[in-house]
């Protein structure tokens, strides 16, 4: 149990969601660590984009892989005892981190640390069994803005790489996350209602993957958070190699899109409680699907030769207005993360840990691949661009898959009221 000094349910919640939130902070903090320091290993190493990519990218795997198995742990044991050993066992192979000299050590020390990203689908089962359903779509956002995480890493870390080099980051982390630990057990409760009876098999738990439901909302999933996941470990290294800024300019600018998108969530949580999880994810897909369309366009210029000589014209995008257009999307896909989880808090109740486990590994498994991606298209085509054509592409998909389902679930609804409507009206009549 936490403080002794907080007795009533309602603020022992209140404490949970604020120490759930900062934990994920820091944890999302170390999970996009490699989006800056593994710009000075990229040199160090002499790394193509391919290798650049597999390694920012190794820790959301295992990340991503650990979702389910934890949150169906979280089910079982409850949130508070499997948060602080998820806590726990990041800390050591964070701070060797600063010692690892060769490309295989740093993927093995990348997949262990990447555990840390697991810490979502604890913290949003963990959160939601404290508030009741009126509530659960803001408690999740507020919690989900722990994503801002990345932020803090393009904010902090470029200032301590430049003072003291680059192996003093995952040091420095160590210790705030040590920090971090001790608070979080200081400040978290246990409600033993919250858990699942021991009776519960695992067999059990994994029956929701048979609803088709839960895979479409993996898929969206997969491209809200595994886009916002992907961008913000290459958006540094973007900026750097589109408009040749420097690492911390580049960082900088990389906050415009982590931060809006990471403190939105809360705000997406409570449209999505106000309005439903369908009609703003709806207009998250439209919103995403015009951003990247624009985003997408490659450096171009225009050589046009008159009766005077050539005339060169600059029509590429405009660092700025990309980065407006960078803000949107961010932002666009905050509202977006928060409304899935809406979806599951509303159709899942019970076994929200499992649920929440699978989409977010669909999601994490998204931000995984997509680096990856990346360096293999820009590798092929030399555009660095193209990586918001993929993404385009893929919002494309999401559209017309969400228009059509959903669509059929209208029409079956409709059908059944209608048939309701006229059997009363038959019965009045007779």
């Amino acid at each position: 149990m936490g403080i002794s000094t907080i007795k009533s349910q309602t603020a022992q919640a209140k404490s949970v969601l604020a120490s759930n939130t900062i934990a994920f902070t820091a944890c999302f903090a170390v999970w996009v660590m490699f989006s800056i320091i593994g710009i000075p290993i990229k040199g160090l190493l002499s790394l193509n984009n391919t290798q650049f990519g597999i390694l920012v990218a190794t820790p959301i795997l295992t990340g991503s892989i650990f979702r389910l198995p934890v949150g169906m742990m979280t089910d079982r044991f409850g949130g508070r005892i499997v948060y602080l050993i998820l806590l726990l066992t990041v800390l050591t192979p964070l701070w060797f981190i600063g010692s690892a000299t060769q490309y295989w050590q740093f993927l093995v020390l990348g997949l262990l640390v990447g555990v840390a990203g697991a810490s979502f689908t604890v913290g949003i089962a963990y959160t939601s069994k404290w508030f009741d359903k009126e509530h659960q779509g803001f408690a999740m956002g507020i919690f989900g803005a722990g994503n801002a995480g990345a932020a803090i890493t393009n904010f902090v870390a470029p200032t301590i790489l430049l003072s003291f080099g680059w192996q003093m980051v995952p040091k420095i982390y160590a210790i705030a996350m040590m920090v971090v630990v001790i608070l979080y057990w200081m400040f978290t409760y246990t409600d033993p209602s919250h858990k699942h009876t021991s009776k519960v098999t695992i067999k059990e738990q994994l029956q929701v993957l048979k609803d088709p439901k839960v895979w479409k909302y993996m898929q969206y999933y997969s491209l809200v958070f595994g886009g916002f996941v992907g961008l913000s470990l290459w958006m540094t290294k973007y900026y750097i190699n589109e408009y040749g800024f420097e690492l911390k300019t580049a960082a900088l600018l990389g906050v415009i899109f982590v931060l809006p998108s990471g403190i939105v969530r809360a705000l997406g949580g409570w449209f999505a409680d106000k309005y439903g999880a369908y009609k703003v994810t709806w207009w998250v897909m439209w919103t995403s699907l015009v951003c990247l369309f624009f985003m997408s366009y490659p450096q171009t210029a225009l050589l046009i030769k008159t009766t005077t000589g050539e005339v060169k014209f600059d029509i590429s995008l405009n660092v700025w207005v990309f980065t407006a257009l960078l803000f949107i999307l961010g932002i666009s896909w905050g509202f977006g993360k928060a409304s899935v989880f809406k979806f599951l808090s509303d159709e899942y109740p019970d076994n929200i840990g499992v649920v929440s486990g699978v989409v977010g590994m669909a999601g994490g498994l998204g931000g995984f691949t997509l680096p990856i991606m990346f360096g293999v298209l820009i590798d092929y085509t030399g555009i660095n661009s193209v990586i918001f054509m993929l993404l385009y592409g893929a919002t494309a998909v999401s559209l017309v898959w969400m228009y059509f389902t959903f669509a059929k679930e209208k029409k079956i609804k409709h059908t059944e009221k209608t048939r309701s409507e006229a059997l009363k009206e038959y019965a009045r009549s007779a």
